[in-house]
């Protein structure tokens, strides 16, 4: 029976880990490894339509309360649908974003505390945590500036945040990144682009083989 592994990739907005995730997909396909690639919110049609109210720059007024719940909706959804089955198969799973965006982003960007929005995605995932966490360090000025330089990336609702909130973001990761050691490793995303895809990749087949 093939050890299934859950390795998610963390990070604020414009530091590439969407980007490295797509990267590390291919070169493990490429060596032969039996894995699928997913992300949040999303990864499966009800969790893309919750994704997409999240998101919509008309949503304003949306209560802070009801988008962490709405992410932990989509989260529960992506994860009996798509996740667990996979795992089940002894697939290796690369997930975009999870549980720890939300700590992060709700739980400390948006201060409704990372312990609340914690509890409410622990009661969603039924205490479902990763095998690996990538996080994926840069200064928020840093990944602001890539945001604005990409000329193919939507802007959308949470991209109107200012630049304090992802102050309060990164500091949370670095956090949880001690809180979680157990499972965190952490990559200076300021690097060039195969700098971090190479020790990404150094990371995850470690993982792998002491799976």
């Amino acid at each position: 029976m093939k050890k299934s592994l859950f390795i998610t990739f963390e990070g604020i907005d414009g530091s590439g880990k969407s980007t490295i995730a797509k990267l590390v997909y291919e070169e493990l396909n490429k060596k032969g490894y039996d894995l699928i690639l997913s992300r949040e919110p999303g990864g499966v049609k009800i969790a893309e339509d919750i994704r997409a109210i999240i998101l919509d720059r008309k949503n304003t007024n949306l209560d802070d309360r009801t988008e962490a719940l709405l992410f932990a909706s989509s989260r529960r959804q992506h994860l009996v649908e798509k996740i667990l089955p996979a795992l089940n198969e002894g697939k290796i799973v690369l997930c975009d974003r999870y549980i720890d965006s939300s700590l992060a982003y709700q739980g400390a960007g948006k201060g409704l505390g990372i312990d609340n929005v914690l509890n409410i995605n622990l009661f969603a995932t039924e205490n479902k945590l990763p095998d690996l966490t990538i996080l994926f360090d840069l200064e928020p000025e840093d990944g602001l500036g890539r945001i604005n330089k990409s000329k193919v990336r939507e802007v959308n609702r949470l991209d109107l945040e200012k630049l304090s909130f992802y102050h309060k973001c990164r500091n949370a990761y670095l956090e949880l990144a001690k809180r979680y050691d157990d499972r965190y490793k952490i990559v200076d995303a300021s690097k060039d682009i195969n700098t971090v895809l190479k020790e990404t990749l150094e990371i995850i087949i470690n993982k792998i083989e002491e799976n």
